[in-house]
């Protein structure tokens, strides 16, 4: 078991690097089964989830090799879905997107349903009606998904809403078929853009990235390609944010200003300033927080639902009310408890709004994070609280931040990772 120890109160100061972007990490991942030539995929973030991907495609037979500490290459001219680790499968939200990828591939197969965060609802639906009309029959079954693509074909789909997974599979899938296939009500956000480049250089056609009308001329012969996954945005805005909550004028390296466009205006709202240079972001501490009326996630270029609990811990910190609403996810809202249990002012009114009062002095407690995120803004909270705080089932945070102890002790934060040995 292992569970981080932080002694709050201090400022940071320095610099903090931002690494690759997870959630562009694991489709690219995914996509690599398009080609049974060699991938170089750089600038791999060294997270759980990533770990548990590589080792679901290694259990199929692609070979896996680490050429530096951020670079691997992939070579997936051997596999057999049948051998797939169904355990891992079952741990990772991300295995989601072998949906896709293995529909292109192959005529048969079966997938087991994904896991992941317990933030809420998450329905395949979308997923299963883009990848029907593009030809491919899913059958749900208790533990599993029996999928039948031998009809597969391209097509034109409108997506039943702007899901980031569904765009993905239903572009990966697009990428190995002959013809053009469109593909409407897309996500725009920067990693399915970063996803949209790796099929383009495998040698699909893409017109469209960035916009929610994709057309891709796909190809029955993919070839390899050499990548660099973008940096994380939400990482990204997870230390800034931690920056304007702790009044610390850190700097944020390998952000890229416009893929967090709303995420500065927002917490400029809040008082807070910057200095933006050529691949990094100063925060200038505000002299005061104030709270903004309300705050709602949406789809990119929206607020994206990944930083509402970051800017929840903030805004316990900014003068007033702040109602934060999460329109995508009916479990966003898990950390409220553990952070009222440290001193702050919360209401849940419903399952998609809180209302945030503040300022408010955080007291040090044991707390436990229950999703990826709601774990890295927990660790806001405890820097910003007085006394020692404790927070437990860790594992979340690794999952989407590499080492974030030693990274936070280099800006001066008192957190470490204690190991306890059965």
């Amino acid at each position: 078991m292992e569970y981080f120890e932080i002694k709050g109160g201090k400022k940071l100061k320095g610099e903090i690097d931002v690494r690759g972007s997870k959630n562009a990490t694991t489709p690219i991942l995914a996509a690599t089964l398009l080609t049974k030539e060699e991938c170089i995929i750089s600038n791999i973030p060294l997270i759980e989830d990533v770990f548990r991907m590589i080792e679901i495609l290694q259990s199929m037979g692609v070979e896996i090799r680490r050429i530096g500490e951020r670079k691997i290459s992939v070579k997936a001219d051997q596999i057999d879905p049948e051998k797939i680790d169904v355990e891992k499968v079952k741990q990772l939200r991300s295995s989601i997107l072998l949906l896709g990828s293995l529909s292109a591939r192959f005529d048969k197969f079966k997938l087991y349903h994904p896991g992941g965060c317990v933030i809420g609802a998450r329905p395949v639906g979308t997923h299963f009606d883009a990848l029907h009309k593009m030809g491919i029959e899913i059958l749900q079954k208790e533990k599993y998904y029996l999928v039948n693509a031998k009809k597969r074909k391209s097509a034109k789909v409108v997506l039943r809403e702007m899901s980031v997974t569904a765009t993905e599979n239903a572009m990966m899938l697009a990428a190995m078929m002959p013809g053009k296939t469109v593909l409407k009500i897309c996500a725009t956000e920067p990693h399915v853009a970063d996803l949209g480049k790796f099929l383009i250089s495998l040698g699909a056609k893409i017109n469209g990235l960035g916009t929610h009308t994709l057309e891709i001329i796909g190809t029955k012969k993919l070839h390899g390609a050499k990548h660099t996954i973008i940096p994380d945005a939400n990482e990204a805005a997870t230390f800034l944010i931690m920056g304007v909550a702790t009044g610390s004028p850190i700097r944020v390296k390998n952000a890229t200003e416009n893929h967090l466009d709303l995420v500065l205006e927002k917490l400029r709202e809040f008082g807070a300033d910057f200095k933006i240079g050529k691949g990094y972001i100063d925060v200038v501490p505000a002299k005061k927080l104030k709270a903004i009326s309300k705050l709602d996630t949406r789809t990119y270029p929206g607020i994206p639902s990944d930083v509402q609990a970051p800017f929840g811990i903030l805004a316990t910190q900014a003068e007033g009310q702040t109602l934060m609403h999460d329109t995508l996810f009916e479990g966003r809202f898990n950390y409220v408890g553990e952070i009222k249990r440290m001193g702050a002012k919360a209401e849940v009114v419903d399952v998609h709004q809180v209302l945030i009062t503040g300022p408010t002095n955080l007291t040090g407690q044991e707390i436990k994070s229950f999703d990826l995120r709601a774990g890295a803004s927990l660790i806001i909270a405890a820097l910003l609280a007085n006394g020692k705080t404790i927070i437990k089932d860790i594992y979340q945070v690794d999952r989407g931040y590499e080492k974030i102890e030693e990274r936070l002790q280099k800006l001066g934060a008192n957190i470490k990772r204690i190991v306890i040995e059965n």
